[in-house]
């Protein structure tokens, strides 16, 4: 792995040399350098200038935000490689001591990395035999417009939450859909949006069920630690559910409008082609049986759902039981396809982009940095006790949501969180379930960078080019206020009705 990353990293550095054609001097070249990439440089000095002024905040914690600051600027302002800057980013953490070395190839042994190698390698299986074409032509038939079918997705894509329990898990089963979907759209503005889309709903659904992210399950067991309070799974359906199926349509609606012209949205889908594809054209009953492959594919990718569902019984996580499918799906006689087939599927870019990442998140951890961001956004409650509910309810709302800015880990930010708001709920004699089942809502949101979700990640930069990370930016800036207003007007409508009254 530590072979495959200097190799990736010496042949980007070899791509950025090779820009530079061989007649031009060294210095226009840097000037004509500086002139392009004038907005990140002038960013970065005003990033430098930022981070020294908190005196609370450690050296480490310096190095870490400035490093991080600088990626963001370069994933949002440039066109250079994610992963490139990724692992730069680390890079430059290490070499300045704001972490060790071992930051860097840790985070390529998570759990997290093996999950997204085994999802690449089942979603290979289902395009190899056909069964992910089935699937889109499913969707296809029923939907006569670009629009429809994005409606028609987000509607599919919702009821998951309440089987599936991860977000990675629901993503990783809809990937393969997604691919086939994408291959037969001509048009990459319509695909960028479907690549938003997908992920989006799974993580904005995540709310409907108590198993629909494990944060939820660890939020749960805090509150009993805390409070004696518990909360059903039947409550949080009450509470969550139509929350989670409101959000996802005004999602779905805003991402139409900001990614697709009114044209775009109109055009309708062709199906013939996949029809080709799947064998499924004609009326012939035999077209549309399923081969020996698909049915084992079915077999073993229904077994890992119900290990999937079970974690809790056996133990074995999800990117251990996904780990274990792909073996069997890519085993000598009784797979699918063979293991080095299975790899073709992997999209290493993204495993790296992913490690380094995941490198950036742990380093703020390690620094204090999210601690320093977290007290320093909590000490602006201690102005709230005999404030209205209002004020209160819209404190709570804007931690909860801006949470994942500075811790990337949904159970991270559960952990870091949950303690904090539980104890404001007991200075200020809050309802506790109240205050924690909205701090949950607000935490479930995590739109705005690739890193801030799982489900993300897994389709940013597949072989099909998908979305850039300043097109999440501008989808955040809107759906983050919409949410916002969205739990405001149903706490005021439907919440302290029904017994979250804070």
């Amino acid at each position: 792995m530590t072979g495959m990353i200097k190799s990736f990293v010496r042949r980007s550095w070899t791509e950025l040399c090779s820009t530079m054609p061989p007649s031009t001097t060294l210095s226009s070249w840097l000037r004509d350098w500086v002139r392009k990439y004038r907005l990140p440089l002038l960013l970065f000095i005003v990033l430098a200038i930022a981070v020294q002024i908190p005196a609370a905040l450690s050296t480490n914690g310096r190095i870490t935000l400035f490093a991080l600051g600088m990626a963001t600027i370069l994933w949002t302002t440039t066109s250079i490689n994610t992963a490139y800057v990724a692992i730069c980013t680390v890079s430059f953490i290490i070499l300045l001591g704001g972490g060790t070395q071992e930051l860097l190839f840790d985070s390529l042994s998570s759990d997290i990395v093996w999950l997204m190698i085994g999802t690449f390698i089942l979603g290979g299986a289902l395009q190899v035999t056909g069964l992910a074409g089935r699937l889109t032509l499913a969707l296809l038939l029923r939907a006569k417009t670009v629009g429809g079918l994005f409606w028609l997705l987000a509607t599919a894509l919702q009821p998951l939450a309440l089987f599936i329990p991860s977000t990675s898990g629901r993503a990783s089963v809809t990937l393969p859909v997604f691919r086939s979907l994408a291959g037969y759209i001509n048009d990459s503005k319509i695909v960028k949006a479907l690549a938003l889309l997908m992920p989006m709903i799974i993580l904005v659904s995540s709310v409907s069920t108590l198993i629909g992210a494990g944060s939820h399950l660890i939020a749960v067991d805090l509150l009993k630690q805390f409070s004696g309070e518990n909360i059903s799974f039947l409550q949080w359906i009450l509470w969550g559910l139509p929350f989670g199926i409101v959000s996802s349509y005004c999602s779905c609606w805003v991402l139409l409008r900001l990614f697709l012209s009114k044209e775009q949205r109109l055009s309708s889908v062709n199906t013939d082609a996949i029809k080709m594809e799947v064998g499924l054209a004609g009326n012939s009953t035999s077209q549309t049986s399923f081969s020996n492959s698909e049915k084992r594919t079915i077999g073993i990718v229904f077994v890992m759902i119900v290990g999937w569902l079970t974690e809790s019984l056996h133990g074995l996580d999800i990117a251990m039981i996904t780990i274990l499918g792909v073996l069997v799906l890519t085993m000598p006689r009784l797979g699918v396809i063979t293991w080095k087939e299975g790899l073709k599927h992997v999209s290493w870019n993204l495993i790296v982009f992913v490690g380094a990442a995941l490198a950036i998140g742990q380093s703020l951890i390690d620094s204090g940095a999210s601690n320093w961001i977290k007290d320093s956004l909590f000490a602006a409650t201690q102005s709230l006790n005999g404030q209205s509910t209002f004020a209160v309810l819209v404190a709570v709302i804007i931690l909860s949501l801006t949470s994942h800015i500075y811790m990337t880990s949904h159970t991270t930010r559960a952990v870091v969180m949950v303690p904090p708001l539980l104890y404001l709920a007991s200075a200020l004699e809050l309802n506790p379930i109240a205050v924690l089942f909205i701090g949950t809502v607000g935490m479930d949101y995590c739109l705005t960078f690739p890193v801030s979700s799982k489900a993300l990640l897994l389709f940013q930069e597949l072989e099909t080019e998908t979305f850039a990370p300043r097109d999440l930016l501008r989808l955040s800036a809107v759906l983050i206020v919409l949410h916002a207003l969205l739990m405001i007007g149903f706490y005021y409508g439907y919440w302290q009705w029904t017994g979250l009254e804070l």
